[in-house]
């Protein structure tokens, strides 16, 4: 998915300081409201990146959209987009997209059904729910992909998790390992994403990496993470530590969660529309080279439509936006 806002900030990432070991209390972090563009657009909650919180291990985007009806949103229609030095994760509850990129994939996001996109130095694609499709819901997420590797090649994968039954709940591990289920999809640094149903009153304890920091990002119903209740469309955060994880749904219904993981990340990153750098410099590159259509990007066969321009990049000085230090 593209960030399509009219005037995207531009952000400077870095990992949370502070002295000691932080306690494992829950942070609870609100989304707000995202218009993808139009009179009728489709309106996304984002919950990353954020004042209070910038990245959860190397996850450093999240979109939560739906259920919408697409005979009143129109759906989800985005045309080609760049991406720099990230990977795309799209992830479905409901509904179905057509996706297109300039690797020459034609694949479909549906619900079950991870597609990770790596943008590396370049990639563009494009994002179209389908026909089929009535009622859209899902997340979008993005990985900062570390130093190391942020111009690698361009890829794309495809994979379906098996469910996994735990105490109530049912799992579905589409990055990393959890539950005795592992997820053969490649990734660049240690990181963890699943699916979580629980049973309405259903309580289950996992067991989870402590060099991880968690985010938990309810769906639907009441879930008790850690002893914290969060609420649809909140994002639990736990730092470091635990070696345990305990959910609770305290719901009459059957209650849906995102599950998201994965060690600090140590790099500062520049986040500015769909690109993350290093530097101001780098932003400023990548967005000349889509503008004047460099091969960097490539183009998106079967996409019939123009590309999405880039915004205009704001006059400013850019200063870290850092994770605040817990007490």
């Amino acid at each position: 998915m593209s960030n399509i806002e009219a005037k995207p900030a531009e952000l400077r990432c870095a990992p949370e300081s502070g002295d000691g070991e932080p306690a494992p209390v829950v942070d609870i972090l609100t989304a707000r409201d995202v218009p993808l563009g139009g009179p009728r657009a489709m309106t996304v909650r984002r919950t990353l990146p954020q004042r209070a919180r910038t990245l959860i291990g190397a996850w450093c985007f999240a979109d939560h959209y739906g259920p919408d009806e697409v005979t009143e949103t129109g759906g989800m229609v985005v045309a080609p987009h760049p991406h720099t030095g990230l990977q795309t994760v799209s992830w479905l509850f409901s509904g179905e997209i057509e996706h297109r990129d300039s690797l020459g994939s034609h694949a479909f996001v549906r619900p079950g059904e991870l597609n990770l996109m790596t943008g590396g130095y370049g990639i563009s694609h494009s994002e179209v729910s389908t026909a089929r499709t009535t009622v859209l819901h899902g997340v979008q997420l993005w990985v900062a992909l570390p130093e190391e590797h942020r111009y690698t090649e361009r890829d794309f994968q495809h994979h379906v998790p098996r469910p996994v039954r735990v105490d109530g709940a049912e799992i579905r591990v589409f990055l990393g390992a959890l539950a005795g289920d592992v997820s053969p999809v490649r990734t660049f640094t240690p990181l963890l994403g699943a699916e979580i149903t629980l049973e309405p009153g259903a309580t289950t304890t996992l067991t989870v990496d402590p060099a991880f920091e968690h985010g938990l990002l309810v769906d639907h119903g009441s879930v008790r993470m850690a002893g914290t209740l969060l609420r649809p469309a909140e994002l639990g955060y736990l730092p470091t530590g635990p070696d345990t994880l305990t959910l609770t749904n305290e719901s009459t219904d059957t209650a849906r969660t995102i599950l998201l993981g994965g060690t600090p990340f140590e790099e500062e990153i520049l986040m500015w529309w769909n690109f993350i750098g290093r530097t101001h410099e780098d932003i400023v590159q990548a967005r000349e080279d889509w503008q004047n259509a460099s091969t960097r990007f490539g183009t998106v066969p079967g996409y019939n439509g123009d590309r999405l321009p880039a915004p205009t990049l704001p006059n400013i000085t850019i200063k870290p936006r850092r994770n605040p230090p817990r007490q």
